[in-house]
């Protein structure tokens, strides 16, 4: 292993030595300024990780958040400078971590909180027109052929557990108890302006939404869904400035 090499594994992981060939120039231990500038790393990547995932956070406690983000950074130790995507395998990572194996919906809570960090930096896109999209929508002679573009912030997530009350619910520091946590819930995330935001959505606006984010037509897209309020979830996503483009594309 090169000395570059040794110098990363052990800033990860505090169970390895100081790499050898280490020298202070005011003649101080190298291992102990080594140390101190370990954890000054291994703070900075758990604050990361607390600042990307702030309901897991708050679900699990500070004490076992910081352990297993430790855990987590020694085994997926950082891949590139921009530390806004750290912890894209995170919840993947909480999915098969033995201690928390009895909480089974954190790994989703952190799935919808990584959403929600892909929404923000996201790229810009400016939204048609709400009069726009309703002319286009009054149109019958072209709407089995009208198809949307949608947001690039936009995403969808599927889950056993009701995650959007979750989250919300951590949003304004309410209980847990008044809520089924084991009923699944839909969520669409997407950045309004500036603003992130997430709703529970019902299975097939969700499974709408994925049709029209995948090229189908307006039409189409409603009938291979499993049913659902189309008038509805068309109000939000045109309140919600999800829409970017509308095309018409020839059937077959």
């Amino acid at each position: 292993m090169s000395t570059q090499s040794a110098f990363a594994a052990a800033l990860i992981d505090p169970h390895l030595p100081c790499p050898d060939g280490l020298r202070s120039a005011n003649g101080a231990d190298p291992a102990s300024r080594f140390a101190v500038y370990r954890n000054n790393v291994q703070a900075s990547l758990i604050n990361v990780l607390a600042d990307s995932y702030p309901v897991v956070h708050q679900l699990v406690g500070q004490e076992f958040f910081r352990a297993m983000a430790a855990v987590f950074i020694r085994s997926q130790p950082p891949q590139s400078p921009l530390m806004s995507r750290y912890g894209d395998t995170f919840a993947d990572f909480i999915a098969q971590f033995e201690p928390i194996a009895g909480v089974p919906y954190v790994a989703d809570v952190a799935r919808l909180e990584y959403l929600r960090v892909v929404a923000y930096h996201a790229a810009d896109a400016q939204p048609i027109q709400p009069e726009h999209v309703s002319a286009a929508l009054a149109s019958p002679q072209t709407l089995n052929k009208l198809t949307f573009g949608l947001h690039p912030s936009l995403h969808l997530l599927d889950s056993a557990f009701a995650v959007v009350a979750i989250w919300a619910a951590h949003q304004q520091a309410q209980s847990l108890a008044d809520i089924g946590l084991n009923q699944g819930q839909h969520a669409l995330v997407l950045r309004n302006g500036l603003d992130v935001e997430v709703f529970a959505v019902d299975e097939g606006a969700s499974v709408f939404i994925r049709h029209l984010r995948n090229g189908l037509p307006l039409l189409a897209a409603a009938e291979h869904s499993p049913p659902f309020d189309l008038a509805q979830t068309l109000a939000l996503l045109i309140a919600h400035h999800a829409i970017i483009q509308l095309n018409y594309k020839e059937l077959p």
